[in-house]
C-alpha cells in the first residue's frame, strides 16, 4: 500500500514537472498554441538581406510584433514580401513607414516602423506601402575597396 502511494506521488510530481517544462518552452520560444491576439500586415522591400523569420518589429524601440514569414513577391520576382504579426493593441496608420534596421554594428536585423499621420488604420491583411530596404555593409565595403563608390 505504501509503495503504491509513493509511486503515485512520484508520478504526479513528474507529470507536473513535464507540464512546467512544456509551458516554459512555449513561453521562452515565444510560440502561440492558439490563434493569439495579433493581426497580419505585409510590406514589400527591394532587399531584406539578413532579416529572418521571428525577427522583432518595433516602434520607438518597443517590440510590437514579429516577422511571420518572408517570401518572394508573387507580382515582382525581384522584391521580397515580408509578413508581420502585429499585436492587436497596436493600430498602424496606412501611411506607416517600414525599414529594415540592424541592432548595433553587427547585430540582428529587425523591422522598424515609423508611424504616419493618417486617420486610416491598416486592417488585417493590409499592405504597408512605404518601405526602406536594408543597407548591405558587405556591398558598401566592396564598392569602397574596389573604388566604385558613387
Amino acid at each position: 500500500m505504501k509503495k503504491i502511494t509513493l509511486e503515485l506521488i512520484v508520478g504526479i510530481f513528474v507529470a507536473i514537472g513535464i507540464l512546467c517544462l512544456a509551458w516554459l518552452s512555449v513561453k521562452l520560444g515565444k510560440m502561440e498554441l492558439v490563434g493569439g491576439n495579433h493581426y497580419e500586415v505585409y510590406a514589400e522591400f527591394d532587399s531584406v538581406s539578413g532579416l529572418k523569420k521571428g525577427a522583432a518589429v518595433e516602434i520607438a524601440g518597443v517590440e510590437i510584433g514579429r516577422v511571420d514569414r518572408i517570401e518572394l513577391d508573387p507580382k515582382y520576382s525581384d522584391r521580397a514580401r515580408v509578413y508581420l504579426r502585429i499585436s492587436n493593441g497596436v493600430k498602424l496608420q496606412d501611411d506607416v513607414i517600414a525599414s529594415v534596421r540592424t541592432s548595433g554594428i553587427i547585430g540582428d536585423k529587425f523591422i522598424k516602423l515609423k508611424p504616419g499621420g493618417s486617420e486610416k488604420i491598416l486592417a488585417n491583411g493590409g499592405r504597408i506601402r512605404e518601405t526602406e530596404a536594408a543597407v548591405d555593409l558587405e556591398e558598401l565595403l566592396s564598392k569602397y575597396i574596389h573604388g566604385k563608390v558613387e
